[in-house]
């Protein structure tokens, strides 16, 4: 049988797929888009202090290395020659940033990660003060809050109108993206300081720092990043596609320490070490372009939403940037060419979707493991009238509103645990809805059905639930590797690569699963308007003089002793 697949096997690409919790290497058949083999390793997060936290960018690096090696064992092991493997994309987290010396090839600070969601307002996660520092491996990575102060300072001084950054750059000034990050590493890490002044130091989100690593790192390695990531920075200015000296000015950014800004689809430069020495990388999308590109959402008006820790919605709305007046971010989607088009997308971002089911397994004890819930959900088929709000720091796009707090309300004596399974479940899918309304009415274009990725999606309740509230199909391919799916589709459709078509009748029929609405359109309205009531009860329980804001007062003095 390992004979007879290598004689039908077409030209293999590699996808590196480095998320906030774990590191993946994936190799995929170009001509069918089947996954022939993947290793998969565990990354730390790092909690200095509270409300901090961090990664090892060299951890980072050797687990990606790590991946590349175990998995062409595996390819080995199938009687797969590794020498078919034409070229490497590279997916990864978009926000966290790293900052690191050109001539040691040493980080001058660990990898400093992204806060809760993105906002306009920026609402962050209040942590009272004398909490616990969440355990590795129950929280998620996207938390830090170190640099509120900073945009706090930063927002008193915006020259002309609020619009200043959002208008350049499709983002609201946010703890949540690298400028802020960047600015904080500049004003408090002397490494960092005295690495710039000697013109010693490299800024990138984290596909810059695997770039310029694996391409050579202090000798010649290629310090660049894609559009979609360069997009995330709150540097870029997302209509001349090219850093912007003024936002670089109000930062106060170092222009020389960026990295040049290319294509997602283009040969960058060649493996310089490891099993797969000599071949080109040649894909570069942050993860949730490249899960855009992987579903193939290339029509304006597709969309899809990825089921994680939270959920990314992203919808194509084409060459055009549509900008948001509910709260929803405008970035770049894509441009798979030097030559080639770009196209924008506007993204909206649940907070709490798996971290809610994380909730009542670790906090509540409701749930042993995070699949049980299913089990429980399909016991009562209902919530019997509870709903859950899952509030825990704010409520995001489209209220921004950080006085919110979770509640679950309208329960009776009736209500167990298998309802409130129920109604986390439904949680997550009126956010969703709350989510592509928005995106309805900023873009004017109705969906015809959402296709769907990421690890909830195995959830056959889950999905159901989400095309009943959204009273539109729910479509989810066989294949759930759409994130790194994208990147080795960038990587193979690289000029001078090309053995990857992205020509729609090129492109691979993929097995979907469709969920079709099973409930008629007044319950399921009567359900989303009940959602709306509990949304509000959520509303206004934090005030200025609660305890829980003491933490916010204490972070300018939480300065780190570097």
């Amino acid at each position: 049988m390992a004979a007879s697949k290598k004689a039908v096997l077409g030209p293999l690409v590699g996808a590196v797929d480095q998320g906030t919790s774990s590191t993946r290497f994936l190799v995929f058949n170009s001509k069918t888009a089947e996954l022939l083999s993947h290793h998969q390793v565990e990354i730390k997060q790092e909690f200095p202090r509270e409300g901090w936290v961090e990664q090892d960018p060299k951890e980072i690096l050797h687990s990606v290395y790590e991946c590349i090696e175990k998995t062409c064992e595996k390819l080995g092991q199938l009687n797969i020659d590794i020498s078919n493997i034409k070229a490497i994309g590279v997916s990864n987290q978009r926000e966290t940033t790293v900052v690191w010396d050109k001539i040691t090839g040493e980080p001058l600070y660990n990898a400093v990660a992204a806060p809760v969601s993105p906002g306009p307002s920026v609402p962050v996660a209040v942590v009272p003060s004398g909490s616990s520092v969440p355990a590795p491996g129950t929280s998620s990575v996207w938390l830090d809050l170190r640099t509120q102060s900073t945009v706090e300072s930063l927002s008193k001084r915006i020259p002309g109108n609020n619009n200043f950054v959002k208008s350049k750059t499709g983002l609201p000034l946010s703890t949540y993206f690298s400028a802020v990050k960047l600015r904080w590493l500049l004003d408090n890490v002397r490494k960092v300081q005295k690495a710039v002044e000697e013109k010693r130091a490299l800024f990138g989100t984290i596909d810059s720092w695997l770039i310029w690593s694996l391409t050579g790192g202090v000798n010649g390695g290629v310090h660049c990043t894609d559009v979609t990531n360069a997009s995330r920075t709150m540097l870029f200015n997302i209509h001349s596609l090219e850093w912007d000296k003024q936002l670089c000015e109000f930062f106060g950014i170092p222009m020389e320490i960026l990295p040049n800004v290319r294509s997602s689809s283009e040969i960058y430069g060649l493996m310089k070490a490891g099993a797969l020495e000599g071949v080109p990388i040649s894909g570069c999308l942050g993860d949730q372009s490249a899960a855009l590109v992987g579903q193939m959402c290339f029509q304006i008006g597709q969309a899809k939403n990825t089921y994680g820790t939270g959920c990314f919605l992203l919808c194509n709305t084409g060459h055009k940037c549509v900008f948001s007046d509910h709260g929803l971010l405008t970035t770049v989607a894509y441009k798979l060419g030097r030559d080639k088009p770009v196209y924008y997308a506007l993204e909206g971002s649940v907070a709490i979707a798996g971290a809610v089911i994380r909730w009542l397994r670790d906090n509540l004890g409701i749930i042993k493991t995070s699949e049980e819930i299913e089990k429980l959900a399909k016991e009562v088929g209902t919530s019997y009238g509870c709903y859950f709000v899952p509030a825990f720091s704010g409520l995001y796009a489209p209220y921004w509103e950080p006085s919110a707090r979770g509640i679950i309300c309208g329960l009776t004596q009736f209500t167990n645990k298998c309802h409130i399974a129920f109604a986390a479940l439904e949680a997550v899918c009126f956010q969703t809805r709350e989510i592509l309304d928005a995106m309805n009415r900023d873009c004017g274009i109705p969906l015809s059905h959402l296709q769907v990725d990421g690890g909830m999606t195995s959830n056959k309740i889950l999905m159901q639930l989400q095309a009943d509230i959204l009273y539109i199909p729910v479509v989810k391919p066989s294949m759930p590797e759409t994130t790194a799916l994208g990147a080795a589709m960038a990587a193979g459709a690289a000029e001078g690569v090309g053995v990857w078509s992205l020509e729609p009748e090129d492109l691979s029929a993929v097995t979907m699963e469709r969920f079709e609405p099973q409930i008629n359109a007044e319950e399921s309205e009567i359900r989303y308007s009940t959602w709306k009531k509990a949304v509000m009860k959520s509303m206004g329980w934090v005030t200025t003089q609660s305890p829980e804001s003491e933490y916010i007062l204490l972070l300018p003095r939480l300065i780190p002793s570097t």
